[in-house]
This record gives C-alpha cells, structure tokens and sequence, in this order.
C-alpha cells in the first residue's frame, strides 16, 4: 500500500505545495464558494466550508480510523483508537445538547437489523483490504493516494446498488430506530454515552497495556479529533442533520444509472421515496452530504504534499482484490446504515443505538480484513 497512506503529518517526505500551486485551487474553491452563495443557499455555501473544514482535519492530522483500528490489533498501539474515542466524547458534547434544544436537528438514527449486523461486519473487512473507510477514501483520495483515487467510483456504484437492495435485506428481520436522546433526554444520553466510551477506553487500554493518557497520545490524533468534532458539530447545526458521506456516494451512482437509462427509480422502494426522489432530480450542490464530500476531497487536495511519495507498486492482484472491496465497501456501508462516519461518529454522538451495534460488528469484520490485507502483501 502507499506509504502516503500512513504517512504521519509533519513526516520529512510529506513536503507541501508551495502557494504557486495552491492558488489555482484556493481560487476554485472561492468561485464555487460565491457561486452557491449567490444562485444555490447560503447554508450549502457554509457546509461547503465545514466540507473542507473536515478534510483538512482528516488529511492534515491522518485521522484514519481505519489505521487506528489495524494499529491496536497489529501492534497493541491504542493511541489511534483513543483518538477516536475523544472524536466521539467531544462530538457527544456538542450534538446531545443541539438536538435537545433545536428540534430540526434529526440525529443519524439506522434500526438494529439483520441488514445492520452483515453489512457493518462485512464493511469492516473491506475497509482493511481497501485501506479506508467513506472518509478515508475521500481525503486519500484527494491527497492523491492511487488505490483510493480508483476506488471512488466503484464505492459510488456499490453504495447506489446497495440503496436498490435495502429494502430487500430489511424484510430479513428490523426493529424500529432508538434515539437515546429522544428516550432519555441529552443529559441522560450523554451520560450514559460518556460512560460507555469511558469503559470502552479502559477495556483498550488494559488489553493494550497502555492506558489512556493525553501526554502519551500523539498531538495530531487529540486536536485532529477536536477539528473533526468541531466541523461535525457545525455540519449537525447548518445543515439540520449529522455528518454522513455514504448517502452522497450513492445519490451520485442513481444520478449516473438514471442519465444513462439503466435505473428507473419510480420502480424502486428507496429511490421513489419522496425525499430521496426529490435529491435524485436536484442538482447535487443541493444535497447536503454530497457539497461536504466535495470538500473534503477539497481540504484534503490543500495539504496533499507536492508529489506522492515514494511507495512499491501494487500488482495486479492486489489492484483487483482492492477495487473489488473498494466496491463492497460502498455496496455494505449502505445496509449497515453508514459507514465509520455515518453510523459510528455521527450514530453514537446523536445516541442511536445502531452505532453501538455497528462498532463491535465492524471490528470483527476488521479481524478478518487485517489476515486478507497479510495474505495478499499489501
């Protein structure tokens, strides 16, 4: 794999863009700042910032939970998974109290189901073998990491198909979505989540042998968490509805199949849904996750350094097992409900229970994954 893609910020080789080369982008993104100021919303222009917001963050700090995870189970590192706990302990903080106060505000709710239980174990595997998850992909990919770059488009089409197949894996057995916040109010919901991370903390940092502590946790996962959260946060505020990045990956796949004829989304339970047919006939620049993919893709491609690094090439093996999971990955983050960001980060910081299902079925998934990534060489 590139070693762009662990690539620590700050790291010697990762020498930036001089300006020469970032105004033609920073010029690009003004335009269509102003632009969708002026004929779009002002709401889609601020949540073009928050985009970009989130990839800086990402790309900047690598926030990879994909890596945080790998790196616990190879080599009992937690810091990448502290990093993440402290991601979503902040995010809670902020969320709980904008949904309790602000009605508008919808918290990412998915129903415990059988769809859930495969697709977040299967997302988990892919999401080794592919060396990213929904938001993995998009700022690797715009920091020019090759695998991520091709894999777009085949996550785009895996996540639209799984959208014209969920119905189907639903009648498989489904409960109704749990909000711990509409149950038990913010302060409840936040204790409890607070708690469960607390637990969760200390079950990592006893199988680790390193316990949680902020001096011993590398900077850029503890304010790359804090930027993340703070942008999520902002996106939950503007936008009226948490982070998610899967949702866009497929509306873009239904736009691309309905152009060419090959989708009629009438005769499809999904597609026909008022609000998801209404997007399907919109400019995508009206769609809220698909303006914050935008920018992340765009506050990645900032601080993406002047050339991709040195790294060994991939053989053609492994390019077709890492397109292919590339492609399950988007097919399996839609029947689980999201993906790392969707139904983990924004699942359990707006209390739906379906993001704590989601974790453990992932991680196992993740197991699996780590053997293919070794049996394959990457």
């Amino acid at each position: 794999m590139s070693t762009l893609a662990t690539l620590p910020a700050g790291a010697p080789g990762a020498a930036r863009r001089p300006w020469a080369q970032r105004w033609p982008l920073a010029l690009a993104v003004l335009a269509l700042f102003g632009w969708l100021l002026w004929s779009v919303s002002a709401r889609q222009a601020l949540l073009l910032l928050v985009g970009i917001g989130l990839g800086w963050g990402l790309a900047a700090a690598r926030f990879g939970f994909t890596t945080g995870w790998r790196h616990l189970v190879e080599h009992r590192d937690p810091s990448g998974v502290y990093g993440q706990i402290i991601l979503l302990a902040a995010l809670s903080l902020l969320s709980m109290p904008l949904l309790a106060h602000f009605p508008e505000t919808q918290a990412a709710l998915g129903p415990p189901s059988v769809s859930l239980l495969i697709g977040a174990f299967v997302f988990g595997l892919a999401m080794q073998i592919s060396d990213g998850c929904g938001s993995g992909t998009l700022y690797k990919a715009g920091l020019g990491v090759p695998l991520n770059m091709a894999i777009l488009p085949l996550f785009a089409l895996g996540s639209f198909l799984g959208s014209v197949h969920l119905n189907g894996w639903l009648a498989l057995g489904a409960l109704e979505p749990v909000g711990l916040v509409q149950q038990w109010g913010a302060g409840g919901a936040l204790a409890a989540t607070l708690a469960a991370l607390a637990l969760v903390a200390i079950g990592v940092g006893l199988w680790s042998g390193q316990r949680f502590s902020f001096r011993r946790t590398p900077r850029r996962w503890i304010w790359g968490a804090l930027v993340i959260a703070l942008f999520a946060a902002l996106n939950l505020f503007i936008a009226g509805q948490p982070w998610g990045v899967v949702y866009g990956f497929g509306l873009w796949g239904a736009k691309v199949a309905t152009a060419l004829g090959l989708f009629e989304p009438t005769q499809n339970a999904f597609w026909s849904d008022p609000g998801h047919a209404a997007r399907l006939h919109q400019t995508l620049l009206l769609d809220v996750t698909s303006i914050t993919n935008i920018g992340i893709l765009a506050g990645a491609l900032w601080v993406a350094p002047k050339r991709p690094q040195d790294a060994r090439p991939l053989t053609s093996a492994q390019w077709t097992i890492g397109l292919l999971a590339g492609f399950v990955l988007g097919y399996s983050s839609r029947l689980a409900f999201g993906c790392n960001v969707g139904a983990m980060v924004s699942g359990i910081s707006t209390g739906s229970l379906h993001g704590w299902i989601w974790v453990p079925m992932a991680f196992m998934g993740t197991l699996i994954g780590i053997r293919v990534r070794r049996r394959f060489g990457f």
